[in-house]
């Protein structure tokens, strides 16, 4: 039987300054506080909100939203963020990532990094979603 526990949700506006938040809010959440890749938790979330904000509509629009959310599924720590959508962008690995660059490397990271990632459209969006284990 499989047993999920959710640690946190905030909604939080479609704005740069949002990226911060969200790591600091997560950086606190117990079962993630003291966790042994808290900073990978930190980096991926950071990615995933930044993505949201730069190319779904809760960035582009006035009074955009975007919802974080975790939660811990079986020992393992499941991270969605969910935005208002895009017409135009779909979440995809880039297939070649230049190291030195400041942009294009978020999925990149969230593939290589967590033990799961995917996406899915829902009722009000986009979700968006990683998984990194919680025990090694």
């Amino acid at each position: 039987m499989s047993t999920v526990r959710l640690l946190g949700a905030v909604d939080l506006p479609g704005s740069p300054s949002s990226i911060a938040v969200a790591r600091a809010y997560v950086r606190e959440l117990p079962g993630v506080a003291g966790h042994p890749r808290a900073d990978e938790v930190e980096l991926l979330v950071s990615e995933l909100v930044a993505n949201a904000v730069q190319h779904s509509d809760s960035g582009h629009r006035p009074h955009g939203m975007l919802r974080l959310v975790v939660a811990d599924h079986d020992h393992t720590l499941h991270v969605e963020v969910i935005d208002e959508g895009s017409s135009g962008a779909i979440p995809q690995v880039p297939a070649q990532v230049d190291s030195l660059s400041e942009n294009g490397r978020g999925l990149w990271l969230v593939q290589g990094l967590s033990s799961a990632w995917g996406w899915k459209e829902s009722e009000t969006g986009r979700v968006v979603w990683f998984d990194l284990p919680t025990r090694p």
